[in-house]
């Protein structure tokens, strides 16, 4: 405080004062008041106490620090007292500074703060929208700077703030991609916060399979270890003798309630503070009797008694009701009924609802007690029944208001009234995981603890009670409804509901009633403090015992110590403040003894926050940062052993500087996990022994699931719970710890309530940290980023541990426990199914992640010819492999005679004039033009006319084809060729989305070095309208010649090429990596490529073709244009524009011109797959039927894509398709067609790949299912004519069989090379004559730029010979370098894609080396952030990668191209240049 420069510390503030902070504190945390109103009320109570800072208001740091009077009790002086309404934990004040003091090294460190759409913004922050200024907010990635936005979607403009600014600077990057400063600023950032140095570097590995080591954490050399010596078991004071102790609970029960029957017993206030009723012992008794008789004798089922003794029963009553409660529950116990108390299900989806009904059917449960007024309040069915809850088995109601119940007669007694054998009752108990356990107790146990608490709390005939805990288990009901009654206490109970309203109301009551003693948790201590005001008489004398009951929370210190403060002056003595730990395993595990049992004095440790993680006790001094202090919670219970062991493996007893867990031998513990003896041998029979192994004793211990250690004066101290441990590598870390660090940062302005939750979970082996809190409903994005990166600054300094994952919800959305507090087990359950809905998310997997594999290092290559000698000494092949020889296949004349396609169409005329070559289908299916042999061939010829006479074209001129699928792009296709000229097929604009398609059009006729366009009128407009001079310089066009209504003209002869060399045609086509390569293709490849389909397909003049795909590049362009004109056969042109507005178009034609072959694309086949899935059985009754198809081919140059054709086949079986029809292509740049099922030979076949070995350019075969497995199948078969080898992609040697490798092609189909504008053929030149290094290195071959294997099979080939399957892994040119290890954006995209049901699609690229993770969300916007967690994780754990950004788009933001491939290049200069209109950015640090 001293830098502040503060008078405050001299001169202690009046009490009055200090009083309306407490109050203006209250309101802000309540959200009363703005934070606006609160510091102007401050500054103005501050003003007459702070003359040296005149008009300056305090930083905000010192809200929480100001000092109280000083102190002298045995205790060290508390700094302050907190001030946040925090459920269940508090921070301690001296921890509040050293987080202060731990942010304030940070305060200059920035991080890339995650960026959101404003309509996101709107249902989280109302006035969040105010923009920052660009030089000190971190920058935003969702407004657009860069003025044109995607003009398909022009709907979204509206949403888009305003550009901050003028900053329109361009910024480009390594590889020539213009990018948005901000982008790139902010991704900066990142980077610069993932080069701080990491933790130190980790030596050893566990093997995680022989490809990638995770690294496990080592021991630190320097970590400290236990030195102390081996702890003894510490015994209690024995059972007093001389009392005399009644026989059984039910016996003290009766006594009093025949003796005393007047005196009070319970008294239950209303939410006003007034008591509504006061039972009294006779009443309680004569109440119970008649309920246990009711129970036995008047409920039937088939004449048959309902319940028999033993049976369970479930108690459902408020807790605003004790009276009710206690009436049950003695009730049952006469009836020697077992009852279960659970919280009252208000909803059917209560947290934790399901595992409770899944406790009461396992505990047998049929019949459940309630109250009238408590009944009425349950959801009920249409019936008027209450609801059957989700998992909850059938239940039958009972109210037992006294109405309901029939008084026994004169001679009945119950038989229950000695000492029961058995269980008496069943607590319930949630575990880390979530699940419910049911804890017995027996009668032995209940009396037993009874005893031991009328010991320890020194407890007398008559005292009276205030009761603030919960009355249905663990302390609450221990002492307020079981040991009141052995002691004839008058208990008064205070619901929570009361205390929400009036949190004094038990400081009142104890005053009121002059209490003896007060039962209460830390909240509750904490809660009157904020309210105490005005309350000057009010006095703590009466009191002898303020039982704490969480004093085993590490912070319940910090409240009693400022509760005393402030009432030390009314009365309270500090020696009667009485912290005691439980658990609901042992029951009461130490207890502080009130001052009149004399005990030693209470004592505190400060203990080392890093001994403690690697689970020593180091006392350290108070200035340090790290530093926990905890209260002891008194000695052992009377009657009890305890000792503290090890917490894995053999419970060896600790050394005494070492937290173990604490065991307790008595007869006071409870018994069993009910239905489990499994856990409960675990639990409840554990033998502790010494370091030689020697048991400590011959009775069994329980363990009680605190974490602790036993001080000086035999004082027990609690420094965390099993439950809430998080092991961190080889630390140990406790959730409340961590809650505890996050409320002191700033907690008044920013959490709403206090609530926390802080849980890990498992992700790479290890667990991670997760913090979710609810922010307060006013604050900002700006706030909430802040409070974020703060939180994580002081976490990580004061526990030396990164949190993995930080979530903020909206206030009141986290699933509430029954009285307050967060179910953490619920929350983390919703974090892992992605159902918690968080509006802000900040996920830091670089810094918590240390067990990822080594990145691979680069081994020095193998040379070539080793490799050969290797696999000949190993006994493999060289992989290589070839189509059938087309030499013995055909008659080679005909081969000579069809060597130019333009001869060909003019034979057909000639022959064949009317026979029929192409069919067009519209969307409505009817056939909307057809062309025969001489038809198209008249066609050709008045194109090739025009382009002479009109264009004035010569020979060998390059010429684009602007057309819509159809006949009139064929006949233009053989136009050109009829006049010499070379026809460049290119897609037309799209008229609705002229900015983007218009520059590609332009730019293909630009870089094809085009001298004229052939197109329709309908385009030749669009291309010189208004809208195109937008996009594109319109006055550049080449001539455009339209073909709409050409004269009936013939050319005076048609143009021979003097050689099969020269050029026939360009093909272009966009990669998916985004470059436009256009390839060269002669008359020879030209021919060639059409005799191997045709050879492969079996066509002839006589078969119909169906085809689906785009006619502009590849194979689509020669099934469209060249095939049928060299085979003759029919095809089916299905536009795949019209399955748009008609689905089934495709499929009905294959049905109704009974196609035997068939091609479509991924995209076609997807359309079907999700359009027509439910309607396979309309379609039969239309008549549809495939099981004319022998083989449908799915077009692509990629992977084969399995799971699509597999539901496609499943899907369509229905509608009569082959099981074994479905194949795909395979084909690239440098030949269009490599691989193509045809009608003979074995069917496609599938292996099964390691995915981690892919990742090192390794095959490893496993089978189907094993860990890791990815399924590949081969891309058809190896077309006539094609060899195919693989080969090193670095030192071109040829590799064995199985072997991963650049897949390199020989045929006379291949492309003769690129076609560039700069002439850069040189650079490419390897591309199409590329020879091996070693071995036949006389062969030309072609690279194709794609990793696969070839395997020899089992099968054999239509000639008889073995099989070679070519398996396709993916294009070189996609994968993507990380960690040394080649990845495949596909098997990324899978995981994510299968991580939840929201996400529909998903894109990964790198950008300076970072995983970029584009998802598109099929869901709410609000669910959008549940993604971003689940998207981490699932990387990690299938793929060892960090993600480093994840953005969120809508659906379709993906671009996708014609053949259905990803085009995650366009997609990832669409990021940069900030034109997604992402719904959410999070930069993962």
């Amino acid at each position: 405080m001293a830098e502040h420069g503060c008078p405050l510390e001299e001169a202690p503030l009046p009490a009055e004062v200090r009083e309306s902070l407490a109050e203006l504190e209250l309101e802000l945390s309540e959200g009363d008041i703005t934070q606006k109103g609160y510091e102007k009320k401050r500054a103005k109570l501050l003003a007459r106490y702070m003359p040296l800072v005149a008009g300056a208001d305090l930083p905000p740091s010192m809200g929480n620090r100001l000092p109280g009077p000083s102190q002298t009790t045995a205790m060290l002086k508390p700094k302050s007292r907190p001030a946040t309404s925090r459920d269940e934990r508090f921070r301690s004040d001296v921890h509040t500074e050293a987080v202060q003091a731990a942010l304030a090294r940070y305060k200059e460190k920035k991080m890339p703060m995650p960026s959101k759409r404003r309509s996101v913004l709107a249902h989280t922050s109302a006035g969040a929208s105010t923009p920052p200024d660009l030089q000190s907010a971190p920058p935003d990635v969702t407004t657009g700077l860069l003025g044109h936005l995607h003009c398909e979607r022009p709907q979204v403009a509206s949403v888009r703030g305003v550009p901050r600014g003028p900053s329109t600077r361009v910024l480009e990057t390594a590889d020539g991609v213009p990018v948005n400063s901000r982008v790139s600023s902010k991704i900066q950032q990142l980077l610069n916060t993932l080069k701080r140095p990491k933790r130190p570097p980790l030596k050893e590995f566990f093997v995680d399979d022989f490809e990638e080591l995770l690294e496990v954490q080592q021991p630190d050399p320097s970590q400290p270890k236990p030195e102390g010596s081996q702890t003894v078991v510490l015994k209690g004071e024995p059972l007093s003798a001389g009392t005399p102790w009644p026989p059984s609970l039910l016996a003290a029960l009766r006594h009093w309630g025949v003796t005393q029957p007047k005196a009070p017993c319970l008294t239950a206030l209303d939410t006003a503070g007034k008591a509504v009723c006061t039972l009294t012992y006779g009443k309680l008794w004569s109440r119970s009797l008649k309920l246990a008789y009711t129970l036995l004798n008047k409920l039937t089922s088939r004449n048959e008694p309902l319940l028999k003794p033993g049976d369970r029963v479930a108690l459902v009553f408020p807790n605003s009701d004790p009276v009710m409660f206690m009436v049950a529950f003695y009730g049952c116990l006469l009836a020697e009924l077992v009852p279960v108390p659970i919280e009252v299900p208000l909803t059917r989806k209560d947290a934790g609802s399901q595992q409770v009904g899944f406790l009461l059917g396992s505990c047998g449960v049929t019949l459940a007690l309630t109250t009238d007024a408590c009944q009425k309040g349950l959801p009920k069915a249409q019936t008027g029944e209450v609801v059957a809850f989700k998992g909850w088995p059938p239940l039958s109601w009972l109210v037992i208001d006294g109405k309901h119940l029939t008084k026994p007669p004169k001679d009945w007694h119950p038989a229950a009234l000695d000492a029961g054998v058995g269980t008496a009752y069943i607590e319930y108990k949630t575990s880390k995981d979530g699940s419910t356990v049911g804890i017995t107790v027996s009668h032995a146990s209940l009396l037993a603890q009874c005893r031991a608490l009328t010991q320890a709390c020194g407890y007398s005939e008559a005292e009276t009670v205030t009761n603030v805990l919960d009355f249905k288990r663990d302390a609450g009901l221990w002492h307020g409804v079981l040991t009141s009654v052995m002691n004839r206490l008058h208990v008064v109970s205070i619901p929570y509901a009361l205390m929400k309203v009036n949190p004094l109301s038990w400081i009142q009551k104890v005053c009121f009633y002059k209490a003896q003693a007060a039962l209460v948790k830390s909240r509750d201590m904490h809660w009157s403090l904020l309210a105490q005001r005005g309350q000057r008489d009010v006095s703590l004398s009466s009191l002898r015992m303020l039982l704490v009951a969480d004093g085993a929370n590490p912070w319940s210190i910090s409240s009693c110590d400022a509760f005393l403060n402030v009432f030390q002056s009314r009365g309270l003595r500090p020696e009667v403040i009485c912290p005691c730990a439980s658990s609901p395993e042992a029951l009461t595990v130490a207890l502080r003894r009130p001052p009149d049992l004399g005990g030693p004095p209470a004592q505190k440790a400060v203990l080392s926050m890093s001994g403690l993680s690697y689970g020593v006790i180091r006392v350290d001094t108070e200035e340090k940062l790290s530093v926990l202090t905890v209260q002891d919670v008194g000695q052992v219970m009377p009657g009890a052993s305890m000792c503290v062991v090890k917490l894995e493996g053999t419970p060896y007893l600790c050394k005494a500087d070492e937290v173990g867990e604490i065991c307790v031998d008595s007869r006071a513990t409870a018994t069993a996990y009910y239905g489990l003896l499994g856990i409960t041998r675990n639990v409840f029979e554990t033998m502790p022994v010494t370091a030689a192994g020697v048991p400590v004793s011959d009775r069994p211990f329980t363990r009680t699931g605190l974490l602790g250690f036993i001080g000086p004066d035999s004082l027990v101290f609690v420094v965390g719970k099993l439950d809430g441990l998080m092991v961190v590598g080889v630390r140990r870390h406790n959730a409340d710890d961590v809650v505890a660090t996050a409320l002191a940062v700033e907690p008044m302005k920013f959490v709403y309530r206090g609530r926390i939750a802080v849980f890990s979970v498992t992700v790479l082996h290890d667990d991670r940290i997760v913090l979710v809190a609810e922010q307060r409903p006013d604050a900002s994005e700006e706030d909430s980023f802040q409070w974020m990166s703060r939180v994580l600054q002081a976490i990580d300094s004061i526990h030396q541990v990164g949190v993995y994952c930080l979530a903020l919800v909206p206030a009141n959305t986290l699933p509430k426990a029954p009285l307050g507090g967060i179910h953490i087990s619920e929350t983390r359950q919703r974090f892992l199914e992605g159902t918690l809905h968080p509006c802000n998310v900040l996920m830091c997997p670089h810094t918590c992640v240390t067990n990822l594999p080594r990145p691979r290092q680069k081994q020095p290559e193998v040379g070539p010819a080793s490799m050969v000698v290797g696999n000949l000494v190993s006994g493999k092949r060289i992989a290589q492999a070839s189509g059938r020889e087309l030499a013995h296949m055909e008659d080679s004349d005909q081969a000579r005679k069809f060597l130019f396609l333009a001869d060909v169409l003019q034979w057909r005329a000639h022959t064949t004039p009317d026979h029929p070559l192409f069919l067009l289908l519209n969307a409505k299916g009817t056939v909307t033009s057809t062309a025969t042999c001489v038809q198209l061939h008249k066609r050709a010829e008045r194109v090739a006319a025009v382009l002479m006479e009109k264009g004035r074209l010569r020979v060998g001129d390059h010429v684009a084809l602007v057309y819509p699928p159809g006949v009139d792009l064929i006949a233009a296709f053989y136009g050109c060729l009829y006049c010499g000229c070379v026809p460049v097929t290119v897609r037309p604009p799209h008229p609705q989305n002229l900015g983007t398609t218009l520059p590609t059009v332009r730019m293909i006729v630009e870089v094809s070095k085009s001298a004229c366009v052939l197109t329709t009128q309908a385009i030749t407009r669009l291309l010189r309208s208004k809208e195109a001079a937008a996009a594109v310089d319109i006055r550049t066009w080449p001539t455009i010649l339209d073909t709409d209504d050409v004269p009936k003209k013939r050319v005076a002869s048609i143009f021979r090429p003097a050689s099969p060399d020269v050029l026939a045609y360009l093909d272009f086509s966009v990669s998916t990596t985004g470059i436009l390569a256009g390839v060269k293709m002669s008359h020879a490849a030209t021919s060639a490529l059409c005799r191997s389909i045709k050879l492969q397909c079996e066509l002839y003049p006589s078969r119909q073709v169906a085809i689906c795909l785009d006619p502009y590049c590849g194979l689509g362009l020669a099934l469209w244009c060249l095939c049928s004109v060299y085979s003759g056969h029919q095809s089916v042109l299905v536009p795949p524009l019209e399955l748009e507005s008609n689905v089934a178009l495709w499929l009905s034609a294959v049905s109704q011109y009974k196609a035997r072959v068939t091609f479509c694309s991924y995209s076609v086949m997807e359309m079907c797959t999700k359009g027509l899935g439910t309607q396979t059985a309309t379609l039969r009754m239309k008549g549809v039927n495939l099981s004319c198809v022998r083989t449908c081919m799915v077009v692509a140059e990629e992977r084969p894509r399995i799971a699509l054709t597999q539901s496609f086949s499943k899907l369509f079986k229905d509608l009569g398709l082959p099981a074994r029809a479905v194949s795909t292509t395979f084909g690239c740049r440098v030949n269009v067609a490599i691989c193509l099922q045809g009608t003979a030979g074995p069917d496609p076949t599938t292996v099964y790949v390691d995915m981690r070995a892919l990742r090192h350019d390794r095959v490893r075969l496993v089978e189907r299912g094993s860990p890791h497995s990815l399924p590949l199948m081969e891309s058809g078969k190896i077309l006539p004519g094609v060899k195919v080898i693989i080969a090193h992609t670095e030192t071109k040697g040829p590799l064995g069989d199985s072997h991963l490798g650049e897949i390199w092609v020989s045929s006379p189909h291949n492309a003769t090379g690129y076609y560039t504008v700069y002439g850069e053929e040189a650079l490419h030149a390897d591309h199409f004559s590329a020879r091996l290094s070693f071995g036949d290195s006389q062969t030309i071959w072609a690279r194709t730029g794609y990793l696969g294997f070839l395997r020899r099979t089992e099968l054999t080939d239509a000639s008889g010979e073995p099989h070679d399957a070519l398996y396709v892994v993916g294009s070189l040119d996609e994968t993507l370098e990380l960690r040394g290890m080649r990845y495949h954006p596909i098997d990324i995209e899978t995981s994510v894609i299968r991580a939840h049901r929201s996400i529909a699609e998903c894109a990964v690229f790198t950008w300076t080396n970072l995983l970029v993770v584009v998802v598109e969300l099929d869901g709410l916007e609000q669910e959008a952030l549940d993604l971003v967690a689940l998207v981490t994780n699932v990387v990690l754990e299938e793929h060892y990668l960090v993600v480093g950004v994840v953005v969120l788009v809508d659906p379709g933001v993906i671009p996708i191209n014609s053949r259905g491939e990803k085009q995650r290049m366009h997609l990832r200069d669409g990021f940069l240049a900030d034109q997604l209109d992402p719904i959410y950015v999070a930069y993962n640090m």
